[in-house]
This record gives C-alpha cells, sequence and structure tokens, in this order.
C-alpha cells in the first residue's frame, strides 16, 4: 500500500513478515502470484463491512451506502489521505503488464460491484434511487468514481474529493 508492487521488493516483504524467502516459495512461485492472493483476500473486509451496513434493518439502502463511504473517507482522513485503495493502486500499477494479476483484481472488483449492485437495487426498490438506469450499471459506475476521487484524494491530501463524490452521487445523480 505504502510503496507499490514496483517499489516493494520481495526481500523487503518477507523480512516485514519474519518469513524465510525460500519459504515464500513453497507457497507462491512469484510475487506475481503473491499479489493476486493479495488482492483476493484485501476485498473481502470492504465487502463485509458494506453487507453489515445493507442487512440493519433500521437504516435505508441510501442511509447504509453513505454511513458506509462515510466510513471509509473518515479512515481515509485518519490514516493522513496516503493509501488509498490496494486494488485501485495496483490497477494503475500492474493491471495491465500481468495477465494475473489483471484476473485478480477484476474479480475482486466485480465481487465489490455486485455487494454495491444490491445496495442500489434495495434503494431502487425502496423509491430513493432512480429507476430509469440499471442497478449494475450504477454500481460500475460508483466504483469507477470512487477510484478516481480516492486517486484525486491523493494529490489534493483532502477529503473534498471523496465527499464530493458521496454527495453528488447520492444526493444528485442516483436520486430519484
Amino acid at each position: 500500500m505504502e510503496q507499490g508492487y514496483h517499489g516493494t521488493g520481495l526481500q523487503e516483504l518477507v523480512q516485514s513478515v519474519g518469513v524465510p524467502k525460500g519459504s515464500f516459495y513453497n507457497y507462491f512461485p512469484s510475487k506475481e502470484a503473491f499479489s493476486a492472493e493479495v488482492v483476493k483476500h484485501y476485498i473481502d473486509p470492504f465487502i463485509k463491512q458494506l453487507d453489515a451496513h445493507l442487512q440493519r434493518k433500521d437504516a435505508s439502502a441510501d442511509a447504509a451506502l453513505r454511513a458506509y463511504f462515510d466510513e471509509l473517507i473518515e479512515e481515509t482522513e485518519r490514516r493522513d489521505f496516503k493509501g488509498g485503495c490496494l486494488l485501485g493502486n495496483l490497477m494503475g500499477e500492474i493491471g495491465d503488464t500481468s495477465d494475473l494479476a489483471q484476473s485478480s483484481l477484476r474479480e475482486a472488483v466485480h465481487r465489490y460491484r455486485d455487494k454495491l449492485r444490491d445496495g442500489i437495487a434495495r434503494g431502487q426498490r425502496e423509491g430513493s434511487f432512480r429507476k430509469d438506469m440499471d442497478a449494475r450499471d450504477m454500481a460500475d459506475f460508483l466504483v469507477n468514481v470512487w477510484q478516481g476521487a480516492l486517486l484525486r484524494m491523493k494529490i489534493e491530501r483532502s477529503v473534498r474529493p471523496l465527499t464530493q463524490f458521496r454527495d453528488m452521487l447520492l444526493n444528485g445523480y442516483f436520486r430519484a
């Protein structure tokens, strides 16, 4: 997250977790294969966090999505605008140069998109989100704009791109 794929050497990686380099190769044939596995596991907590908000019976889908993104925005600010999203970082760094990484990233993004789609579809049923667009298309758009806002947040060192994303989509473009 901090140094990027190319900025982090395998030796540095294994030393940081106290694993001999030879042991690493017992589990992963390459740094690329390791990264593909990291991506698969990285997205799980975000999906669980989003699902926990969407499962709340006392909150609308709109409120659940807003609360979820509010938590992400607060966490980004706590981390002093560093890191962003591992998926977005890797998409930009190796997404078009590694078939293995591309496949793993695509699968993770689709899983995340599908959970967002569920929330948007629920919001459509509840009447808070527009119904003239497919929930999956809206979720794809949301992921795309969120990734762009995260990149902009890094250079601005501000949550403004993230709060603008949240407000313009949830209060504006997605509104019924």
